[in-house]
């Protein structure tokens, strides 16, 4: 007699299927990318991929593919498969030169099926956050719930550095090119982020690259608050998401 939890364990085996994947991502309300990838492997329940562009764990994107019929949870007759995905893990690849200058980077992205469709949050703020809460025994679908951030002013407060260090801001158009960027300095920053005046227009939810031509670094930062601060000046709210800023030696 067969036993279920054999079932199950055989829906859940990952299957290297490299079949093209058409991912939209809305990073904020004014601002979204598609990028053509390739799943790596595939469950019915999640996929990992690899983007060029940026993202973090706790995003929502939403994928196309031709997806084997065997492997689906909804839409069996359709030729493309529309599926919600939330991503869970991702981890930065960056390949280097012989040089050992920095060629180029990518995000390998591990998501988990949600649905047919987004939250409402979603649909109101796509910069909103999620983690998965249990599967639906309905369509097997991962159920979504808000995680909600700590305000940006209180990140990190006992590592960070009231300090104006040089950096530069750059913003990133739909195809990944930098668009425009400004030379200026930080507010205060701290291993996992940093507060910069910039006269650069965004918006929460946007990913940006905060560069330091003095020691050749750079981190990819999402943008978690953008205002204009008690004395006029218009400054970012940055969490790095790809490495931390070193403070050894400037302090």
């Amino acid at each position: 007699m067969s036993n279920p939890g054999d079932k199950s364990k055989r829906l859940r085996e990952r299957i290297k299927l490299a079949l093209p994947v058409r991912v939209h991502c809305r990073e904020s309300a004014g601002h979204e990318w598609v990028e053509m990838s390739r799943l790596i492997d595939v469950t019915p329940f999640g996929a990992r991929f690899a983007l060029t562009h940026p993202t973090e764990r706790g995003r929502l994107l939403h994928l196309m593919l031709s997806m084997p019929r065997q492997l689906r949870c909804f839409d069996h007759i359709e030729d493309q498969y529309r599926v919600w995905a939330l991503v869970r893990h991702v981890t930065v690849r960056t390949q280097f030169g012989a040089g050992g200058d920095e060629l180029t980077v990518q995000y390998e992205v591990g998501v988990a099926f949600t649905g047919k469709n987004p939250p409402a949050s979603y649909i109101r703020e796509p910069a909103t956050l999620y983690d998965v809460d249990a599967q639906s025994p309905e369509d097997n679908m991962w159920k979504l719930r808000e995680v909600e951030s700590p305000p940006a002013a209180s990140r990190s407060e006992q590592t960070r550095l009231h300090l104006a260090l040089p950096v530069r801001v750059e913003l990133f158009d739909a195809g990944g090119r930098v668009q425009a960027s400004e030379q200026t300095v930080t507010e205060n920053i701290s291993p996992r982020g940093a507060a910069v005046w910039t006269t650069l227009k965004t918006e929460r939810g946007r990913f940006v690259r905060l560069t330091s031509d003095e020691t050749g670094l750079a981190v990819v930062a999402v943008v978690r608050a953008a205002r204009t601060g008690a004395d006029g000046i218009p400054r970012l709210h940055l969490e790095f998401i790809d490495r931390r800023w070193p403070l050894e030696g400037i302090e």
